[in-house]
Order: C-alpha cells, then structure tokens, then sequence
C-alpha cells in the first residue's frame, strides 16, 4: 500500500510564511504527477499546485507568485512554499499523488491533510 505523509501545517500571522511537506512509501513504481489540493470551510476542494516528475508546475491563480510547488524525486517527496499568506490561504490541505505501485495500475492517492490556518 501507499502512505502520503504531510507535515508543516499550522497557525501563522498574515503575511508569514509556511512550508508543507509531502513523502510518499510503499511499493512505488513510478511517481507521475505530485501535488497539493485544499479544502476551506464550506468549499470544495480545489488543486492548488502540481508537479509533474520532469518539473512541469501548474498553480491555481490564486496563489501564482505566493507559493511554489516543488519535489525531490529521489525522496518521493513533494514540497509547498507558502509566502505572503491570506487569511483565505486558511484550509486544510491535502497531498495528492498519481503514482503506479509495483504490479498494479496507476492510481490516484491522497494524503490525510494538514490544517493551515493564517489569522492574526
């Protein structure tokens, strides 16, 4: 089986910054697509940024010039960079990963997220 394991999620002040991570264990073949969704209260999920394993990124308008999304693919871990957080930035957020394990088809997985809040 997979485990998406995040970390650095919490409370910081408008303006602060944060640094989520994301490792990924198991069985893994290949990695193919790592990325990050949130969840306000409310709302529905939404992708914030993804990173294709040759480093291509996508990112949601709304965070284009705060966050950057990036991946050590040797460590199958993938990284946010939070600058210059909103108090809309609050959510949880939620690794996710295309991958494919050993003898099965790829297949969509998902972390267990990690609540960033930003309120002064």
């Amino acid at each position: 089986q997979v485990q998406l394991v995040e970390s650095g999620g919490g409370l910081v002040q408008p303006g602060g910054s944060l640094r989520l991570s994301c490792a990924a264990s198991g069985s893994i073949f290949s990695i193919y697509v790592m990325g990050w969704y949130r969840q306000g209260p409310g709302e529905q999920r939404e992708l914030v940024a993804a990173i294709t394993s040759g480093g291509t990124t996508n990112y949601a308008n709304s965070v284009k010039g705060r966050f950057t999304i990036s991946r050590d693919n040797a460590k199958n871990t993938v990284y946010l960079q939070m600058n210059s957080l909103k108090p809309e930035d609050t959510a949880v957020y939620y690794c996710n990963a295309l991958l494919k394990l050993v003898g099965e088809s790829p297949n969509d997985y998902w972390g267990q997220g990690t609540q960033v809040t930003v309120s002064s």
